[in-house]
């Protein structure tokens, strides 16, 4: 068998099923921009190091430049599309606007895709266990304060609304 030879994989991603074949080297970020469409995953460095691709696969958020499409083959993708009617973004996304924790916006579904996997396993963190949770994603506009503020006003379920 030649190792380098394409493979068929079928991914749900964000509850629908992408049918494809990849090239052994094809990311899952590629493979969810330009074969499922889906472009609120965002390509930084390709890298690993700055988490703007961040998504969530079978309940763990991952770097999607760094995990292989093949790898995922009949696995569950969530991207920020795949939780428009989920309470805890939901209340995530008021709370970073609540609170400026968006400018450029680039960074922002991979942050709340880290912040909410990380509050969905921890819904009750310290300041220090927010800031460990999201420092694997770059954001060069806030500081990262407006962002920690945003989770942990979440956390102490103060969005901010009517204040």
């Amino acid at each position: 068998m030649d190792i380098l030879s394409e493979v068929a994989v079928t991914i749900n991603v964000n509850g629908r099923p992408i049918k494809a074949t990849v090239s052994p080297e094809e990311s899952l970020l590629d493979f969810l921009r330009y074969r499922a469409g889906v472009t609120d995953v965002k390509c930084g460095c390709n890298k690993g190091d700055c988490g703007t691709c961040t998504v969530i696969l079978e309940d763990k958020a991952v770097k999607s430049c760094l995990v292989l499409a093949a790898q995922v083959d009949g696995k569950r993708v969530l991207t920020l599309q795949g939780f428009e009617e989920d309470a805890l973004m939901q209340a995530l996304q008021k709370s970073f606007a609540t609170h400026g924790a968006v400018q450029c916006g680039f960074c922002t579904p991979g942050m709340l895709l880290t912040a909410r996997n990380f509050l969905e396993h921890n819904p009750k963190p310290e300041r220090t266990e927010i800031k460990e949770a999201i420092s694997g994603n770059l954001c060069r506009c806030t500081g990262y304060k407006k962002i920690v503020d945003a989770v942990a006003a979440v956390v102490d379920n103060e969005t901010g609304e009517g204040a």
